[in-house]
């Protein structure tokens, strides 16, 4: 995904966003950035929620109930009879 387009500094050094980057990245209102300065150029990348990202995200793998079950029953049995 490539997109370059011009914006302009407002008051306060605010960075207003136009709507089709707004639109194509999915950012709202509240959304964390992770800003980079290297020399002349600044990187703004869009930090996204964890829990957002594990209801809305792509999936990459899958995994049962009963899979999560086993490997659950498995980590308590490591730490049974742990002080």
């Amino acid at each position: 995904m490539s997109l370059e387009i011009s914006a302009r500094i407002g008051k306060k050094f605010a960075l207003y966003l136009p709507k089709n980057v707004v639109d194509l990245l999915k950012i709202k209102e509240g959304d964390k950035v992770k800003i980079l300065v290297e020399g002349e150029k600044m990187i703004v990348e869009v930090i996204r929620d964890p829990i957002d990202l594990a209801l809305h995200g792509k999936k990459f793998a899958k995994i049962s109930a009963e899979e999560v079950e086993k490997i659950s029953l498995e980590e308590q049995n490591k730490y049974e009879g742990s002080p």
